[in-house]
């Protein structure tokens, strides 16, 4: 009701990033350039377009012929500084996502580090335990100290930057204006089967440059997975056909995609939606566990997404309470032709870019 009093504040903050971009355009702030294929994913929105399984698609695209070495900033960990992951790594120590992403893809090298320029650099150096042949930068649209030789920008379908405003009155991180710096743009969480006609509307209301590239993404659910036990994936035909009662729990910052994606199969579903990247505690345990009691059904189950099964899974209090939890594993698709756009755009891009010592590799 009162929005408009925010008005102020986002005039202020649209100036202080305004300068320092500008900073940074007139080089009055370093840039550092490496020499490795250094790949960006990032947003101008604050969270929700999809970035981690956007990181996740290129690194299996990549990962069968190229040493991998991803890097984020480890959003919500308790712990600073430079880390590594591996197979012991909690979400606390290095984060959710970067959980996630190394679970799913043990043998490259996950770390993170707050500071990107440094990251890089031991990366560069071996930190991973590998020499990597590309360099993944993981929400680093807005880190500009570091100059990503591929800049891939993500927009949500469902929130045009045209339509949006810069915080704290919108949800923008900056000025819309500043998608000029990526070279690819990818709209994000589209309608599986969207006409043609509106592609040319978006393409049109993007007003990008020639050396910009435009693609489309929708997102592709798996099979519910038990989070603390190794049981059979469970289909949602199958989960249909019982009937189950469902509670959605979810700590992300747009959960509409999958509840809508529930709501094809299951009529009754009762939703505990948390904060993004979420802690959850021994009081969140019991909230969940009185919640669950109250579904008066003998078939119910409880489902999560995948980000949360991640913090989920290192609860102790989770382990300790025999819930049946279930997640719904995520990925991104390319609509139409633009897979095979896209991934000669990005295989291009590392062949021109390759460092010294892997000139006699190939892709």
């Amino acid at each position: 009701m009162f929005r408009w009093l925010l008005l102020p504040f986002t005039f202020l903050y649209s100036m202080i990033v305004w300068i320092r971009n500008k900073m940074f355009d007139l080089n009055l702030l370093p840039s550092r350039e490496f020499n490795i294929p250094l790949i960006s994913v990032g947003n101008i929105t604050v969270g929700g377009t999809g970035k981690t399984p956007h990181v996740e698609y290129i690194v299996r695209l990549l990962h069968e012929d190229q040493k991998i070495a991803v890097l984020s900033r480890g959003y919500k960990r308790e712990k600073k500084g430079f880390i590594v992951a591996g197979k012991e790594s909690t979400s606390s120590e290095i984060g959710d996502e970067p959980k996630q992403i190394k679970r799913k893809y043990p043998d490259i090298g996950m770390a993170v580090d707050g500071n990107r320029v440094k990251g890089v650099e031991k990366l560069m150096k071996g930190a991973a335990g590998f020499d990597p042949d590309i360099i993944l930068l993981d929400d680093a649209f807005q880190h500009r100290y570091v100059k990503p030789g591929l800049s891939i920008l993500l927009v949500d379908f469902n929130r045009p930057l045209e339509k949006d405003y810069i915080m704290p009155y919108g949800r923008l991180r900056e000025s819309m204006y500043e998608k000029k710096r990526a070279n690819i743009v990818i709209v994000t969480k589209t309608p599986k089967e969207l006409k043609p006609i509106d592609r040319r509307i978006i393409a049109k209301e993007m007003k990008l440059f020639p050396y910009q590239s435009l693609y489309f993404t929708y997102l592709k659910y798996g099979n519910l997975t038990r989070v603390f036990s190794q049981d059979k994936a469970l289909s949602f035909d199958e989960a249909k056909e019982k009937e189950f009662n469902v509670l959605l729990i979810t700590g992300i910052a747009n959960p509409v995609p999958l509840k809508e994606h529930l709501l094809e199969y299951f009529s009754n579903i009762s939703h505990l939606n948390f904060s993004d990247h979420h802690n959850y505690g021994p009081k969140d345990v019991k909230r969940i566990i009185k919640a669950f009691d109250k579904i008066d059904s003998d078939y119910k189950i409880i489902i999560t997404t995948e980000k949360d099964a991640i913090r989920i899974s290192d609860s102790k209090s989770f382990k300790e309470s025999s819930l049946p939890i279930y997640y719904v594993p995520v990925e991104v698709e390319f609509l139409d032709d633009d897979k095979e756009d896209f991934k000669k755009r990005v295989f291009s891009y590392i062949s021109n870019n390759k460092k010294p010592s892997s000139l006699n590799r190939t892709i």
